[in-house]
């Protein structure tokens, strides 16, 4: 369905009070339209309805007109670049943004998450969020590990008392 046909039903949605529903089909015509800033910018307006600033903030990032407390907002629930490139669900290079202020940002984006997993990284090759956990530290990986451990040791010493006590 065209960008400006579903825009309409979104309006009429929202007038109708069926905010899910508009919310679920601007959240299509972002995947549709990753580069038209409309249905961002109508998105942000809807999450606010929710109350929801980072959410508000995800979508109005590339806008130059973006609110401070929503953009801090959505940069402390998405602390990672590479959060931040998945939150932000653009497709292509920066040069297809519309904005000056939108192309520098998604390339500042891109730039720190290429720092951050040490290769070079693009708008259609994000990384998943298990690639970045196993960037994580040796001695992350360590306490992750040892504390599986422990939880596994502390399950068979229960099970091992509790076949004990059956038997006695």
């Amino acid at each position: 369905m065209p960008l400006n046909d579903t825009l309409a039903r979104v309006e009429a949605d929202l007038a109708a009070g069926r905010v899910p529903v508009a919310r679920q089909r601007l959240r299509g015509l972002v995947s549709s339209y990753p580069h038209d800033p409309a249905p961002r910018r109508r998105l942000a307006e809807v999450y606010r309805l929710y109350g929801d600033p980072a959410e508000a903030g995800r979508w109005m990032y590339l806008e130059e007109d973006r609110d401070a407390a929503e953009t801090a907002a959505f940069e402390a629930r998405y602390r990672t670049t590479g959060q931040r490139m998945r939150a932000l669900a653009w497709r292509g290079p920066e040069s297809l943004a519309r904005t000056p202020f939108a192309k520098e940002h998604l390339a500042a984006v891109r730039t720190a998450c290429s720092e951050a997993m040490g290769r070079p990284v693009d708008w259609d090759t994000v990384p998943s969020a298990r690639e970045e956990d196993d960037r994580r530290s040796p001695f992350a990986n360590c306490l992750a590990g040892g504390g599986c451990l422990l939880a596994v040791l502390a399950f068979l010493a229960i099970w091992v008392n509790g076949l004990i006590a059956l038997f006695d």
